[in-house]
């Protein structure tokens, strides 16, 4: 199973995905590793990324994606996956791969900026939220687990790991 944790920056997809990892017994992969140099560099700036700045991104997240389903292994991903045609390019195309689970972390904008107001070192620049913000494309019930970043990363982890299996 390929569990993708998705949501804006600051929503907590590095320590839910870790947890929800640790829960499931398998690894965790931040997808901010698969960014280029550029990509990186623009997001530091404050400058949004563009989908063809995204594609060679999400390709690679995709790679890593089908090379451990090849091994039969089971990987948790940290991965905005802003929009539907993101998650499409992540599930293996639009009828996708069953064994992609999507876990939207969902939240308030003021708690977004909170929490990015505290966060430590990054390379994304907090005044891209509202610009992320614009960007997603909220996934549906067909899609993705949805849950409030507003509950504790614990009592988001109780709740979203039943619903995987």
């Amino acid at each position: 199973m390929i569990v993708i944790v998705m949501g804006v920056s600051g929503a907590g997809k590095t320590l839910i995905g870790e947890m929800l990892a640790e829960r499931l017994s398998c690894s965790f992969v931040d997808g901010d590793v698969f960014h280029s140099a550029a990509n990186k560099e623009k997001m530091a700036k404050g400058i949004a990324l563009t989908d063809v700045d995204r594609e060679p991104w999400l390709a690679a997240i995709r790679a890593a994606i089908e090379e451990t389903v090849h091994a039969r292994q089971s990987l948790v991903v940290g991965c905005s996956s802003l929009k539907r045609a993101y998650r499409d390019v992540l599930r293996g195309g639009a009828q996708g791969d069953r064994n992609v689970r999507f876990v939207y972390l969902k939240g308030s904008f003021d708690v977004l900026k909170e929490r990015l107001a505290t966060r430590g070192r990054h390379f994304f620049n907090p005044s891209l939220l509202r610009s992320q913000l614009e960007t997603l494309e909220e996934p549906g019930e067909d899609e993705a687990i949805t849950v409030s970043i507003e509950l504790s990363p614990q009592a988001i982890v109780d709740e979203v790991a039943p619903k995987l299996h």
